[in-house]
């Protein structure tokens, strides 16, 4: 390739991260809800100070020996950004290693990057760690912090939250027996904030698009009066309003999603704008810096690579 085809290249990338835009479009026709367990009044925008920092990401690390580039393959920078941050947890959203889980990968490109973190690292699979059979490179790399493979699902508490790592590869593993397990762990835990994160979003304007398959994980999540879901999949960043299970808006009993595809893997363009949508971004690579705190949590893009951009805001736990 050129340098003059590399420059145009990069130039496009700047030029669409700059051009990310907020929407609100109209919600979608429907006429059932799934019922919630309670509900409540508006959630104020504001929580206290202090809490326990987490970061999250997917779509991560490229294949061992591609160079980074405007349009992709940042891990480095986007881990020295992690760095930054002094997490106290890493959040993984899957496509943790690209184009494939093998093991040899992960220990050659995603090792040297956001491997570093890995003692405080609490991963989900995507679809391309499948593509290795069994996702079989994923759980040795990972070993007891991915779960077992027989029942890839986990929770476990930081600070006064409850978080649950789940697996959206519903071709592959038993995503009925995961649901159910799901409300079982909601019900045992009836913590007054709770985060789920797992790879493909319910919701998505991106390139892939929405997964209808994880609706009965967001059911027994809006039941609980949970209030975060996180994904990657969809190489981009992407934040909605609180929306129902159908995607219709609830700001008094609804859960906030964001997709968060920005590890490092190559940038992708945004196709159909999903309802409830409110803000957008491709061709900057980043992570989410979230506070959690006993009553509520606060959220910031952070930017690591490509065209500077910021997204930040607040919720209170129900």
């Amino acid at each position: 390739m050129t340098r003059a085809m590399l420059s145009s290249l990069a130039a496009a990338a700047l030029a669409m991260a700059l051009a990310a835009v907020m929407a609100a479009p109209p919600p979608p026709r429907h006429t059932v809800a799934t019922p919630r367990a309670a509900t409540r009044a508006a959630r104020p925008a504001t929580v206290r100070s202090g809490g326990v920092v987490v970061v999250a990401a997917g779509d991560i690390a490229c294949r061992p020996g591609l160079p980074p580039t405007p349009a992709g393959c940042q891990q480095q920078a986007t881990a020295r950004a992690v760095l930054a941050q002094h997490p106290r947890a890493v959040l993984l959203l899957g496509d943790n290693q690209y184009r494939d889980g093998a093991l040899w990968k992960y220990r050659a490109s995603y090792q040297p990057s956001w491997g570093r973190f890995i003692k405080r690292t609490y991963p989900t699979p995507g679809n391309h760690e499948y593509r290795t059979r069994g996702a079989a490179g994923y759980f040795r790399y990972f070993g007891s912090r991915a779960a077992a493979p027989v029942r890839p699902w986990y929770s476990f508490r930081l600070g006064s939250w409850h978080l649950v790592a789940l697996n959206s590869n519903c071709g592959a593993v038993d995503c009925t027996a995961e649901a159910a397990w799901l409300r079982a762990d909601l019900a045992t835990h009836p913590a007054r904030c709770t985060l789920a994160y797992w790879h493909h979003p319910r919701f998505s304007s991106g390139h892939e698009g929405g997964t209808r398959a994880v609706g009965p994980l967001w059911d027994a999540l809006y039941s609980a009066r949970a209030e975060l879901v996180l994904n990657g999949h969809d190489h981009d960043y992407e934040r909605f309003g609180l929306q129902d299970p159908l995607g219709r808006p609830d700001p008094v009993n609804g859960l906030r999603e964001l997709v968060v595809g920005t590890g490092g893997a190559p940038w992708l363009p945004f196709r159909t704008v999903a309802a409830n949508s409110r803000i957008r971004m491709t061709g900057t690579f980043g992570m989410l810096r979230l506070t959690l705190q006993p009553s509520g949590y606060r959220w910031r893009f952070v930017h690591a690579a490509g065209a500077p951009f910021t997204d930040h805001g607040s919720g209170t736990c129900q």
